[in-house]
């Protein structure tokens, strides 16, 4: 097996920079409707959630710049109105990118205290000042909009450490964010706040807020059920423990990477950004560090 040679902020660092000169010609936006005034839209990057009603649209999440265009052209389809409010899940690029175009039309961005303040972070990844959310939480905000009663609640050290899951709870209906990667490894941002048992944390309570009959809106991947989060679940409790044993028989990355814990999982769970290889690198540094 090759050694890992890129840490997964490397790796975040890279994908940003290709995701600027990547064309997005070809991207064309997929809906799902979930009834309600609710849609489900896949394009390129995290998923997002759309409510259209009486009182404008509302967002979750807006992908990347370049696709607002189509965006906008996508909730056309279903709703003249503008989009009045975005909520941000967390702060990563493909979830918040549309931000400063939608604001420049009147949007109200909105997120978590911790997404405002990585965004606004000084560096090479520091987003613009329009970009910004205005209006942020720390624990819980809750939304009447559309009909809907719409509770957004912070999750902590997940994904990362702004992470929010949004509510519809009137029609059971969930979007989780990047909370959850359905049928996927899951990437956990340590380099952001994130950690392997605050992610296995968030997804119990995901659990605890759901039932057979719950949608859930993935980060990434196709529309999710509870039995879905319970299959992430277990496959992140079970990988933690693999790599947790030959961490306590004092094994480096290397010879972990070398016995390939999580090999039987890989078939299954692994894809183009998160392969067993880099999941595996996370869960020993945060068993490690």
């Amino acid at each position: 097996m090759k050694k890992l040679s890129l840490s997964l902020v490397s790796i975040i660092c890279l994908a940003s920079v290709a995701n600027a000169q990547r064309n997005f010609d070809s991207v064309e936006y997929k809906r799902t409707d979930l009834g309600h005034g609710i849609y489900m839209l896949e394009g390129s990057g995290g998923n997002i959630g759309l409510s259209v009603g009486e009182d404008g649209v509302f967002l979750i999440d807006d992908q990347f710049a370049q696709l607002t265009e189509k965006l906008l052209a996508a909730i056309k389809e279903v709703s003249d109105q503008p989009v009045r409010f975005v909520i941000n899940t967390h702060w990563h690029g493909d979830h918040v990118g549309g931000n400063e175009n939608l604001a420049n039309q009147g949007a109200i961005i909105m997120a978590h205290d911790n997404v405002r303040s990585r965004m606004a972070a000084p560096g090479r990844r520091q987003s613009p000042e329009k970009a910004l959310p205005i209006m942020t939480f720390s624990d819980t905000n809750t939304y009447h909009l559309n009909g809907h009663k719409i509770h957004a609640f912070h999750v902590h050290s997940a994904h990362t450490d702004g992470d929010s899951i949004i509510h519809f709870e009137d029609v059971n209906i969930i979007h989780a964010g990047d909370i959850m990667f359905n049928q996927i490894y899951p990437f956990i941002d340590l380099d952001s706040g994130g950690s392997v048992d605050g992610y296995i944390a968030a997804l119990e309570r995901l659990l605890a807020i759901s039932d057979d009959e719950t949608r859930i809106i993935a980060g990434h991947g196709p529309m999710a059920s509870r039995s879905d989060v319970k299959a992430s679940l277990k496959m992140i409790q079970s990988s933690k423990a693999k790599v947790a044993k030959l961490v306590k028989q004092g094994k480096t990355l290397d010879e972990v990477q070398a016995a390939d814990p999580l090999s039987e999982l890989h078939d299954k769970w692994s894809w183009a950004f998160i392969n067993g290889e880099r999941f595996t690198a996370t869960l020993y540094r945060d068993l490690t560090e």
